[in-house]
């Protein structure tokens, strides 16, 4: 068996902690948004309007039946070193990189809409951009 190297953990590890955050905060919501705003994961519509529960609702539905499935076949495979895990998890991590840009480019169009009122967005732009970066670092790595 070959010894996993450091840059095989690093793409890994965080990525099992993904699909875990992706299963609670976006699987959850997609079955039931208004469960979702009370864990904390999802925004009321108090506060982004009900175009954005839409918006942020589509997230959670298409990362419930794109997203997840293709990380956690792609870290399956991956981790098994297969040839199919690294297609999956390209695509998967194609997507990483996609919904945060379009989430933070929505958050600043929409910062100062009718109906738009986060109080904080800071998360967004702290965590957002480590998350792009990850799988934009990931994608290269499966690459080489």
């Amino acid at each position: 068996m070959k010894t996993k190297n450091v840059s095989f953990w690093v793409l890994q590890g965080p990525g099992w902690f993904l699909l875990i955050y992706l299963l609670y905060a976006q699987a959850i919501p997609a079955f039931d948004y208004d469960l979702g705003v009370a864990m904390g994961t999802q925004e009321p519509a108090s506060k982004i309007s009900d175009v954005g529960v839409a918006f942020w609702y589509g997230f959670a539905f298409g990362d419930l039946v794109i997203y997840i499935p293709l990380l956690a076949i792609g870290l399956i495979g991956h981790w098994l070193d297969r040839i199919w895990g690294r297609i999956f998890l390209s695509a998967a991590l194609g997507i990483t990189i996609y919904w945060p840009v379009v989430s933070l480019a929505s958050v600043s169009a929409a910062r100062h809409a009718s109906g738009w009122s986060l109080a904080n967005e800071t998360p967004y732009w702290i965590v957002l951009p480590i998350i792009t970066l990850w799988g934009a670092w990931g994608l290269w790595r499966i690459s080489r």
